[in-house]
């Protein structure tokens, strides 16, 4: 009787607890804005955190507490996406250009020659905190595909030929986790571009013409011969290193030709007449 009567006590304060802590769950509960689910439906749910938030719901939460979404963007779910969650909270959105990852070195194994050899974990991150890296470029890609491990997207390869990762243009989403993953900073989101017409530097070395152009056959050697070129005053020198701005670049292609080392890459544009192919250089990364 004893045995059973504990039973019987414990079930009761058991229910009696259960129906006290429901009451008072149900007495001060928080009502939730039913417009966050609704901004939540409209995104891509991919969680990637290209948007600068932990996650799709965050990033819903956000654009519902925001007065406007100026600041606020969804690079999977693009402008359309960005368009719906603007008329679900009647508020003002911003129109942006889509971007993409391009990848800024040429270094491949035809350019680059190897001085050492790299036996330890192969991540980027790990050779990058070791050493300069296997070959005379210590800026240039480190080819241990930290960036295709980081991308969600399968948007981007290790070529085995060139030992250089390559982005897949119709997947590439710029959520910008390869930007983050790579140490040595060589991948960038810009500008897709009309029709996925675009052009950069593919090169980040900042030593002195002589010690990049030994060091890589396609390095950027800073001449300056590309600023002067450039009637729209889009390319700028610094540290030894020429960059493009892609938001002044009008695709007049007068810098590339110019180019002594052809470290500018032109994407998707077609070819020149009077312009021959350099040997051995690809128009792509």
């Amino acid at each position: 009787m004893t045995i059973v009567f504990t039973i019987v006590t414990l079930s009761v304060l058991g229910i009696l607890s259960a129906v006290i802590l429901y009451a008072v769950a149900q007495k001060f509960k928080v009502q939730g804005d039913p417009r966050v689910d609704q901004v939540e439906a409209a995104l891509p749910l991919a969680n990637c955190g290209g948007c600068g938030y932990a996650g799709c719901r965050n990033f819903a939460e956000a654009c519902v507490a925001a007065e406007d979404l100026t600041d606020l963007y969804c690079p999977v779910g693009g402008q359309a996406c960005m368009d719906a969650v603007a008329d679900i909270l009647g508020k003002k959105v911003s129109q942006k250009d889509p971007l993409i990852a391009v990848i800024r070195c040429q270094g491949s194994y035809a350019h680059r020659a190897k001085t050492s050899l790299y036996d330890s974990a192969p991540a980027c991150s790990i050779a990058a905190s070791l050493y300069g890296g296997d070959t005379g470029c210590a800026y240039g890609c480190l080819g241990l595909g930290d960036c295709v491990k980081a991308c969600k997207f399968q948007a981007i390869f290790m070529n085995p030929d060139t030992g250089l990762p390559e982005v897949i243009d119709d997947k590439c989403t710029a959520c910008g986790a390869c930007v983050k993953a790579c140490p040595r900073f060589i991948i960038e989101l810009r500008r897709r571009g009309p029709k996925n017409r675009r052009i950069f530097v593919s090169c980040i070395n900042q030593d002195k013409g002589p010690v990049a152009k030994k060091s890589c056959a396609v390095a950027c050697i800073g001449c300056g011969l590309c600023v002067k070129a450039c009637p729209f005053e889009a390319i700028t020198l610094k540290n030894n290193l020429a960059y493009i701005d892609h938001e002044k670049c009008r695709l007049c292609r007068k810098c590339a030709p110019v180019c002594p080392t052809h470290a500018i890459v032109e994407m998707n544009l077609p070819e020149l007449k009077a312009a021959s192919e350099p040997a051995g250089v690809k128009s792509s990364a």
